[in-house]
């Protein structure tokens, strides 16, 4: 027999582990020594072996076209290169590391949608659902969350929208303002959609802002908080996070971003605040690992992954499309998914080859033309020529 006691030992320990496992809405994927060591395995890199051809190239991106971050390129879970590439904070001549975090800026909408169909499988919402379920003083119809994911919602920017109210109001541009303040905003002015409801698509920060205001909504915590405990964590990101200026009044990263010239450092303000287009700061091999946790089923299963990487608007140029959260490269044989992020002084691009298992990740905070000529890296590694001045509108490649 069981003492009593003992019984009520074992019912908190249980209680324990299903804490261990399970969040407010739904299970988590459980990290494991497994795990830990699998995750370890993939960012094993050795300078001295670095590719040589690609070492060449971003020297010269650097040298000839101003790069100024770090770069991470991997395939078929090997690191070929990794590298920094001058200064984090130009004022004080702080050099950057490896680990340094970057604003992600439009990189985050990726996994802002991964939250919304972690939350969708679960159960927990729909994407059929209209805005005004989760917020009815809404003032738009017809809204629905997958319109928000695809950009074919047809709101206005918030961030112009709140930019032209703050200066015409004269307010305090330094404290940041959260998602639900400029949910309220938007109820109360109710501004001009650019468009109908899935009329076209018009990519613009107050789908995904939207998007982050829905996730609090649904979970009753913070978008900060779920993204930690339900996509950080179990992707083995440790060294990402969320920062809103509505929470900090410094946001607590060493990475400044720079405008063009090292002479001006972008201050970060009111418009810092709200997440979820933008918001979370990460490493190039934190990046690296929410590719492979992806690819290895430990955050969507792969019919909702896949749904993702389906392009739901006209293509461009004959290849590129954007799905939930994704921009999406398409060729015959070949599948490349990527997000490009630019935002008070950074400036990235994220790019995961499908097909070849083939990762880019290149964040900069200098924001000048470095990421535009990149056509020879994506021949070096592999990797399809993700780029549209590349192609004629008929989809084929440009005439050397």
């Amino acid at each position: 027999m069981i003492s009593p006691f003992y019984k009520i030992i074992y019912v908190f320990l249980f209680l324990g582990w299903l804490a261990s496992c399970s969040s407010p809405v739904g299970k988590i994927y459980k990290r494991t020594e497994n795990t830990e060591n699998e995750d370890s395995l993939l960012l094993v890199y050795n300078p001295k072996k670095a590719n040589k051809e690609i070492d060449r190239f971003m020297i010269d991106l650097h040298k000839r076209r101003n790069f100024n971050g770090n770069v991470l390129i991997a395939k078929k879970g090997k690191i070929l290169y990794e590298n920094t590439f001058g200064w984090a904070d130009y004022l004080h001549r702080d050099s950057l590391k490896i680990d340094s975090r970057f604003e992600l800026a439009s990189i985050t909408k990726t996994m802002t949608s991964t939250a919304i169909l972690i939350l969708a499988e679960r159960g927990k919402l729909k994407l059929s659902q209209n805005v005004k379920e989760f917020f009815p003083n809404f003032p738009y119809d017809s809204i629905t969350v997958e319109l928000l994911l695809t950009h074919r919602s047809g709101m206005m920017n918030y961030v112009y929208f709140v930019d032209g109210l703050w200066k015409k109001q004269r307010k305090d541009e330094r404290k940041g303002i959260t998602n639900m303040d400029v949910m309220d905003l938007i109820a109360e002015h109710k501004p001009n959609p650019y468009n109908k409801p899935n009329r076209s698509f018009h990519y613009n920060n107050s789908n995904y802002m939207v998007l982050a205001a829905i996730i609090e909504k649904v979970t009753g915590t913070s978008y900060s908080d779920f993204m930690k405990a339900n996509v950080f964590i179990p992707a083995g990101m440790k060294n990402t996070a969320v920062y809103s200026k509505a929470v900090y009044d410094t946001i607590p990263v060493d990475v400044v971003g720079h405008d063009r010239t090292w002479r001006y450092s972008v201050v970060q303000n009111f418009l810092d605040g709200p997440v979820g287009d933008k918001g979370v700061y990460s490493t190039v091999e934190d990046l690296y690992l929410f590719d492979q946790a992806l690819r290895k089923g430990r955050l969507l299963k792969k019919e909702n992954l896949d749904s993702a990487y389906i392009g739901r608007n006209e293509r461009s140029r004959g290849h590129f499309n954007y799905g939930y959260g994704w921009r999406t490269f398409d060729a015959p044989g070949q599948k490349v998914v990527y997000h490009t992020g630019w935002w008070h002084g950074f400036r990235h691009i994220y790019l995961r080859d499908l097909k070849n298992d083939i990762t880019i990740v290149l964040l900069t905070n200098l924001t000048g033309g470095s990421l535009l000529q990149l056509e020879e890296l994506y021949k070096m590694v592999g990797m399809p020529v993700v780029q549209k001045s590349s192609y004629t509108g008929s989809g084929d490649p440009a005439d050397e």
